[in-house]
Order: C-alpha cells, then sequence, then structure tokens
C-alpha cells in the first residue's frame, strides 16, 4: 500500500506525515490491519528496537476530587464505588514503589486526585520522591498532581522528580464537552511549565470518549508539537457512576488503528499503551507491542489490571524483551538534549516528533495517565468461575469488564504487581 510506504519512510526520517495520511490510517479497513500494524512496527523498531518499558502507578491520594472531568471515576460528583483515601505516607507510598520496581518496572508515577497541588503538597511529593530514591536506586520519578502553579514544577525537579505528566485528553475543539471545570489551555501551560523545569514532559490522550477522528488526529498532532518525551495513550473505561459510563465505542482493531496513527505522528517518542487496554484490546494486546514501546504494569488508579506476571509473560511471548534500568529508554538525538539522559528531551516541537505522556489515564484535572482509561481487569480469583464471554451491544454497559481496585496503595492487600 503506497500509503503505508510512504508513512514507513516518513516514520524513518522523522518527518511529520500530512493530516490526511494520519486520517487515512484511522479510516483503514480490517482487512489492511496486519498490513498497518507491520508498517508502524517499522519505525518502532527503527527507534526503540523490541524493548518495552515498564512503568507502575502509585496512587497518592484517592478519590473526591473537586473537578468535573467526564471520563473520570474521582470527579465530582461520581457515583462510582472506588477506593477514597487522603494522602499516603512517604514510606507507605515507597512501599507501594517497591512492589512495582521488584516486578521490573523502570518509572514509578505519583498520581494524586485533584485541581492541582498546593505548595505543600509539592512538600509532601518531595519528601516522599526522596524515600523512593532511597530504596531504589536508579528508579526514574515522575509525577502527575494536577495544574502546577509558578515555581512548583521547579520545586519538584529540585526534589528529584525526572518528569511531570500532565495529558491533554482530547482536541481543544471538543475539550470543553468533557471537562468544564477548567480548560485545554490550562493543561498546555501545565505540559509547557514541566518543559521549562527541565522536567521530562508526558503528556498524551484518552481514546473512546465519542470523539472522532479528526479530534483524534487534533489531539496528536497538538502533542507533537508540544514535544513532551512519552505519551500515554488511554482507552476509556466506561465506570458505572460516571457521565460517559454508556460509551462503549471502541474495538481491538479501532484501537490498533489508533496506536499506529500516534506511532506514525510521533515515530521517536515513548509511546506508552496505558489504561484501558485489558477491556478493549484483550486478546489482541500482544500486537500492541509492535506499535508501543511502554505500558503500565499490573493496576491502575481505582482499577484493576492485568496481572504483572502476565504482562511479562506477554512481553516474552511477543518477543520482546523488558527495558533494563541501564538502558536509555529514548534514541540518542532526544536523549542528548537532557542533562542526565534517561528521561528524554525538552525540545523545540517541528521537524523532529515530540508527543508523549505516562500513565492510565490520569483521573483528575492533571492524574494525565489514569483517567478515561485507568480502569482493567484482572482474572478471577482460583475460587470463582470466571464469566463467559459476552459480546457488547453499542452503549451497552459492560461492567463484567470493569473491576474496581481494592488491593495495593491505600489497602491492606498486596498490589496486582
Amino acid at each position: 500500500m503506497d500509503l503505508l510506504n510512504t508513512l514507513v519512510e516518513k516514520g524513518l526520517r522523522r518527518e511529520l506525515p500530512t493530516r490526511e495520511e494520519a486520517l487515512a490510517v484511522l479510516a483503514t479497513s480490517d482487512d489492511e490491519l496486519l498490513d498497518v500494524v507491520a508498517a508502524a512496527g517499522k519505525v518502532r523498531r527503527q527507534w526503540f528496537g523490541r524493548r518495552v518499558k515498564l512503568n507502575y502507578l502509585v496512587n497518592l491520594k484517592s478519590g473526591l476530587c473537586p473537578e468535573d472531568c467526564s471520563y473520570c471515576s474521582q470527579r465530582l460528583g461520581s457515583k462510582a464505588e472506588i477506593l477514597k483515601y487522603t494522602w499516603l505516607k512517604p514510606e507507605e507510598a515507597s512501599q507501594a514503589a517497591a512492589a512495582g520496581v521488584a516486578g521490573g518496572a523502570k518509572r514509578v508515577c505519583l498520581v494524586a486526585s485533584g485541581r492541582g497541588p498546593t505548595d505543600r503538597d509539592v512538600e509532601r511529593v518531595g519528601k516522599t520522591i526522596e524515600a523512593i530514591k532511597e530504596q531504589n536506586e536508579g528508579v526514574e520519578v515522575c509525577a502527575c498532581l494536577g495544574l502546577l502553579s509558578d515555581g512548583q514544577a521547579e520545586r519538584l525537579k529540585d526534589a528529584g522528580a525526572d518528569a511531570y505528566n500532565h495529558n491533554l485528553n482530547t482536541s481543544e475543539a471538543t475539550y470543553g464537552q468533557i471537562t468544564k471545570t477548567h480548560t485545554y489551555a490550562d493543561r498546555v501551560d501545565t505540559v509547557q511549565k514541566a518543559h521549562a523545569a527541565g522536567l521530562s514532559a508526558c503528556s498524551g490522550l484518552i481514546a473512546g470518549m465519542g470523539e472522532s477522528d479528526e479530534d483524534l488526529v487534533d489531539v496528536v498532532y497538538s502533542l507533537r508539537e508540544l514535544d513532551p518525551d512519552s505519551v500515554p495513550v488511554n482507552f476509556l473505561i466506561p465506570f458505572e457512576g460516571t457521565p460517559l459510563a454508556k460509551e462503549w465505542n471502541l474495538t481491538p482493531q479501532r484501537c490498533l488503528r489508533i496506536l499506529a496513527m500516534v506511532r506514525f505522528v510521533c515515530p521517536d517518542v515513548e509511546v506508552r499503551l496505558a489504561g484501558g487496554r485489558e477491556v478493549h484490546l484483550r486478546s489482541m494486546q500482544p500486537l500492541a507491542l509492535h506499535l508501543v514501546n511502554s505500558i503500565f504494569l499490573g493496576d491502575y488508579l481505582t482499577s484493576e489490571g492485568q496481572a504483572g506476571q502476565a504482562d511479562l509473560d506477554m512481553i516474552a511471548d511477543a518477543g520482546f524483551e523488558v527495558e533494563g534500568a541501564g538502558s536509555t529508554t529514548l534514541p540518542a538525538h532526544r536523549s542528548e538534549r537532557t542533562a542526565g539522559g534517561g528521561c528524554g528531551s525538552h525540545g523545540a516541537g517541528g521537524s523532529v516528533c515530540g508527543s508523549a505522556a505516562p500513565g492510565d489515564a490520569a483521573e483528575t484535572a492533571g492524574c494525565g495517565s489514569a483517567c478515561g482509561g485507568c480502569s482493567g481487569h484482572s482474572a478471577p480469583a482460583a475460587s470463582e468461575e470466571a464469566p463467559a464471554p459476552v459480546q457488547a451491544e453499542a452503549g451497552e454497559v459492560r461492567s463484567d469488564l470493569v473491576a474496581v481496585r481494592r488491593r495495593g496503595a491505600g489497602t491492606d492487600l498486596a498490589p496486582n504487581a
């Protein structure tokens, strides 16, 4: 297919595709799907080989958020029966992080619900970062705390944070339909603050909220212009008790096309498969590894994910390898632009692609990686009988696929790492 050959050539040169080409990827048929995956896979391997970076989420403060993000189980007025707790102590967060690191996670993402941190919150998170780094040598720490005020990104950097996550989530044109308590411009401003402070910026999107192909392309091109080092791609998990509970719009094939489009637009950036992969990709998750070079390990913020060992088995069975602590994630031309190397770069957008973000979809004004896609499903306990597969009707609530997190941080149960 001429389109795919063109996109591969552009990806190997780090050249921006046209909008028409990006839209054409989303419009390909299921019969062409394997060709699309193979083409985007060539670009992925050029810049990242067969390495898969593992990330681990720690929800520092869960629920009771004053923001009204429609996709989020922690939103104002949410009736989702999620865990609710206030700030974890630094030693509690460090213990939670250690479980992910033991499972192979190279980066720990610290997320807190809310509009944004107070200066006291930033100090608290700084102590948590210090505790985590004292116990886990070489681990990267990404903070995801919401909208940042002046000077806060610099204080997080000084405290030892390597990166900051704040997702754009959807296009500027449709943002007001999803959230009304803050603006798209507020999110852009926070990503820019992270850049300016020397933090590796992580920013991504949530697919499946009823957006058009044009909206998806718009947000990915906006991300490239912002030039983050990592772009988390979340797939909406429609939590019961949230406004988007009936938005079941995704198929595994649609998810793969979206991931391929992101890879073509952002060829040399860490593209992370984030929240919702277990629910929407299901048995086709291994194919996604040919498109992304990063995933979350284990559970998400408010929902259960695939067991950590199952993630490791999937990576090995698909012929990929877990990225070691001694490896630099990003290609040399990006990582060399940043002191310290491992977290990435903060260059201007343009000819070099730079879209990015960590996270299972975030669930707050700023926790860009664990909302909207922050749900997953886990295997039933040994004493339970696995439910028979169910074919969803359009708009039908699929509560059988959404398991609320009841373990890990904020509980007395071991994490699913």
